[in-house]
């Protein structure tokens, strides 16, 4: 069972151990035969048949579910009812199991499938967006995390606000997302782009989940978005090089060593579980950046690693979401710092480098939870000290950090390629020096040897 065609129930119990259905928990907006704010001709009757048809008396049923262990409210769209449609009586479920989340301070699960707005109730269905989009941003400032699962289809309002307003987004192959419904997009537009895998290409959703995946994955987010590590994360132990370079050239040289760990291996050494996050939501992903959250001695912190690129703007920008949400969330973050700086080609311009960079540093200047920073490679200029905490960036053996490359540095001195290991020198990027100027905290050190 998948995507929209699955019922509301069938889905909801595809992915729990248990529901308590609370869907009539509040009163709808009115009982009956009921032709709606506008009197639309048939639309009782379209309501009675699609209530025989489903079994429903609305498109949505909600109630409180379990996931392993975890607890949450659990929103489900019946599609066979009006094909999901969102109207006022939605709308106040909706607001009920939003409400309730924040009762008993629970996150929100919402199993989606919906074809927008209901036209039979005009203006008053479309109103019902700002009712939702109120309620999630009152979830959001409560600290509750928001999960939606995109079926078959996510397309108009539901998509615009339970869906592309959740803070994590799964959705299932080929699943149709998408503002435009299929009958209403432009007669040449690309159908890949409204697919779920095309809105996962473009940083519009975290991950493709198949249907038989989908429940130990749900509970494995649930179980790292509420239960946040206490106090600072800690930073992980070196796991190369010991021995601190001679020189500043040795220092560069032992960064870019191709066989030197990187970020992939402390996340691996660091958590005993992760999931990543995926994109920017503004249309970027980038594969250079690993963004998500990881559990460690029980609890979680948020990541954020450099994988050894040239950062993107979307990079950064995923970046900034992270920090962003697990601070919301109350977890600290682990930031680790390679790259050689930020991408400078002109797509870069073009997708704003200095405005992504500028919210980087934001998000981790306004931080509500502690930033630790390692750099575990290269420090390159602004594009890795966006990512690096004040107070509390700590190096590798194996790592350096420097105001520019040294390369860099000696072309705009006009120096000849002879001159870049002394300039590397006069730049003070070692390990060591780097403590000695007060920049970074200290060097760690491998496992049982002590920071």
């Amino acid at each position: 069972m998948s995507g929209g065609m699955a019922s509301a129930r069938s889905a909801v119990a595809a992915v729990t151990d248990a529901f308590t259905d609370l869907t009539n928990a509040a009163p709808d907006a009115a009982p009956g035969r009921y032709d709606g704010p506008l009197g639309w001709d048939g639309y009782g009757a379209a309501r009675e048949r699609a209530a025989q048809r489903t079994g429903e008396s609305e498109s949505v049923v909600w109630g409180v579910g379990d996931f392993g262990g975890c607890q949450a409210v659990v929103v489900a769209f019946e599609f066979g009812f009006l094909g999901g449609s969102l109207g006022s009586r939605t709308g106040a479920r909706l607001e009920a199991a939003h409400g309730r989340a924040r009762e008993l301070g629970l996150p929100v699960v919402s199993l989606i499938a919906t074809g927008g707005s209901r036209m039979q109730e005009g203006m008053r269905a479309l109103t019902q967006l700002q009712r939702v989009a109120r309620q999630s941003a009152l979830t959001r400032v409560a600290g509750l995390p928001q999960l939606a699962v995109l079926r078959d289809p996510a397309t108009g309002g539901g998509w615009a606000t339970l869906g592309a307003g959740a803070d994590i987004l799964l959705a299932l192959p080929g699943a149709q997302i998408g503002f435009a419904g299929s009958r209403v997009r432009p007669a040449d537009a690309d159908p890949a782009a409204y697919t779920a895998e095309g809105q996962l290409a473009t940083g519009h959703v975290d991950a493709v989940v198949p249907q038989a995946r989908l429940r130990p994955v749900l509970e494995r987010w649930l179980r790292l978005l509420t239960r946040p590590a206490p106090g600072p994360a800690q930073p992980p132990h070196a796991l190369g090089a010991t021995a601190l370079p001679p020189t500043g050239w040795a220092a560069v040289r032992q960064a870019r060593a191709a066989g030197r760990p990187r970020a992939d291996a402390y996340l691996d050494a660091y958590f005993t579980t992760r999931a990543d996050i995926s994109g920017d939501r503004c249309g970027g992903t980038d594969a250079g950046v690993r963004c998500g959250f990881g559990e460690r001695h029980g609890g979680t912190v948020a990541y954020v690693a450099q994988l050894g690129t040239a950062t993107r703007p979307a990079g950064f920008r995923t970046a900034a979401r992270l920090i962003r949400l697990a601070g919301r969330l109350g977890m600290p973050v682990l930031t680790l710092v390679d790259t050689p700086g930020a991408a400078n080609d002109a797509e870069a311009e073009r997708a704003g480098a200095g405005a992504a960079i500028a919210e980087c540093f934001a998000a981790v200047a306004e931080s509500t939870v502690p930033v630790t920073t390692l750099v575990v490679g290269e420090g390159g200029s602004g594009g890795a000290l966006a990512l690096a905490a004040p107070g509390r960036t700590w190096v590798t053996p194996d790592s350096y950090f420097s105001v520019i490359a040294p390369e860099l540095a000696a072309a705009i001195l006009k120096r000849e390629p002879g001159e870049v290991e002394r300039t590397a020198d006069q730049l003070r990027v070692r390990p060591q020096d780097l403590v000695a100027l007060g920049v970074v905290e200290g060097v760690v050190r491998p496992a049982g040897r002590g920071q």
